[in-house]
């Protein structure tokens, strides 16, 4: 019998944080039952890093874009560099991408005008959008709508921690919800609630390593194959078994990142 797997559909293996570890990582996370990940873009100038480790594995792929921390150090980039670099065949989304008004690293500005370019590179490609927001959830929800009527993109709203209005805005508009370590955190309540309604064909679950690693591995560095932890507590939270939970989500993820080969996924 095959058993199911799970996918981390959002972690940073270039980061320095994973080092020469890289190798014994991914293996992990192999033994841990997750069979596929994609690891992010932060910064179109490091991005062949990025590229380098989705290469090393395949059953990891990633992803091309610029954070809306960087979108102020990082050169402005336009769609039309986006989708030429979204040629290389290991890419299967566009991002991270978004608005970041917590830290304020970058003007809205110019985070508005990164968004609005890897939106349209969404749009073109049809590659998936994956948006990073926190404490933007008005100019989010807006910005989305603007885009969406300008035509179709697919796309989900990463490490959601937001508001359940935000939530709602965006399964209206089509898009899925990504879930990490953070809904198994203790003061998680209102997104434990807003997990709760989600509808299972809209949900993904990710690590975001090397931060946020969920309970119980708080306090250390995160990796792909801490995402069990995260699955098992979405498993909680919908009532249906680790099983059922694993096999939805990453049908969910294949549906979305339609450019991963359903053969990429590794078996146990």
């Amino acid at each position: 019998m095959t058993l199911p797997v799970l996918v981390d559909s959002h972690c940073h293996l270039d980061f320095p944080d994973f080092g020469p570890e890289v190798d014994d990582v991914v293996a992990r996370a192999h033994a841990a039952g997750v069979g596929l990940m994609v690891t992010i873009s932060t910064k179109v100038s490091e991005f062949d890093k990025v590229k380098a480790v989705a290469e090393r594995f395949s059953h990891v792929f990633c992803t091309v874009g610029i954070h809306p921390h960087e979108a102020e150090s990082e050169p402005e980039i336009d769609t039309e560099k986006l989708v030429e670099l979204a040629r290389h065949p290991k890419v299967v989304g566009i991002g991270e991408t978004g608005l970041d008004y917590y830290y304020e690293h970058a003007p809205r500005e110019a985070q508005q005008r990164n968004f609005r370019a890897h939106i349209a590179a969404a749009r073109e490609t049809g590659l998936p959008l994956i948006v990073h927001t926190r404490d933007a959830d008005e100019d989010m929800a807006r910005i989305l709508d603007e885009e969406i009527g300008k035509g179709a993109f697919p796309g989900l709203l990463h490490c959601f921690s937001s508001s359940p209005q935000l939530a709602e805005k965006a399964l209206e508009l089509g898009l899925y919800i990504s879930l990490s370590g953070i809904v198994t955190f203790k003061n998680a309540v209102e997104l434990r609630e807003t997990a709760a309604k989600v509808p299972m064909e809209r949900l993904l679950v990710e690590t975001d390593a090397p931060y946020l690693a969920p309970v119980p591995k708080r306090g250390k560095r995160n990796e792909p194959s801490f995402v069990v932890h995260t699955a098992a507590k979405v498993a909680e939270i919908k009532g249906v078994p680790a099983e059922e939970l694993a096999e939805t989500t990453t049908a969910n993820f294949l549906r979305l990142f339609s450019r991963v080969p359903p053969e990429a996924v590794l078996r146990a």
